[in-house]
């Protein structure tokens, strides 16, 4: 079974699952700035050749709220609830994530770090999964919840 990204070029997956998962950004030669996610001009100084980078695994919560919809790409209907966030990456860029833990896992200013969810498998089997940001020291369960209890509520 391979683990495969729900959408190509966003991050990349490594081959030892001990390693976190890796955003794919770009960075202006031109002015340095970063961003999430790639791009060819830069939107600062509008330098044509952004070059491809790998971004951060850690980023720290600017600011969150918490859902009770069904995640996209999801069919389960049965929906506990879960975060959504945006986090800022030490290399400058905020971007929006799924976050994994409860409704009181989340303060702004914690630090997070990247992790996977899977989402569904696709007909040959494989693991259609998305990159989400959790509390750091936070493991996360079998199925990808934190301490393997769903949105990390006791069971």
């Amino acid at each position: 079974m391979t683990r495969i990204p729900i959408e190509e070029g966003f991050f990349r997956i490594p081959d030892d699952p001990a390693e976190p998962p890796r955003l794919l950004g770009s960075r202006c030669p031109n002015c340095g700035e970063y961003f999430f996610p790639r791009r060819l001009v830069c939107a600062k100084c509008l330098h044509e050749g952004c070059e491809d980078v790998e971004l951060s695994t850690r980023g720290r919560l600017w600011t969150w709220t918490y859902c009770h919809v069904p995640l996209f790409g999801k069919k389960d209907a049965d929906v506990p609830g879960y975060g959504v966030g945006q986090v800022d990456l030490a290399e400058g860029p905020r971007i929006q994530s799924i976050l994994l833990g409860g409704r009181d896992d989340f303060e702004i200013g914690m630090e997070l770090e990247i992790d996977l969810e899977t989402l569904r498998e696709n007909s040959v089997g494989d693991e259609i999964v998305i990159y989400r940001f959790r509390p750091v020291g936070s493991a996360s369960g079998p199925n990808g919840e934190p301490n393997g209890e769903p949105n990390g509520e006791e069971a």
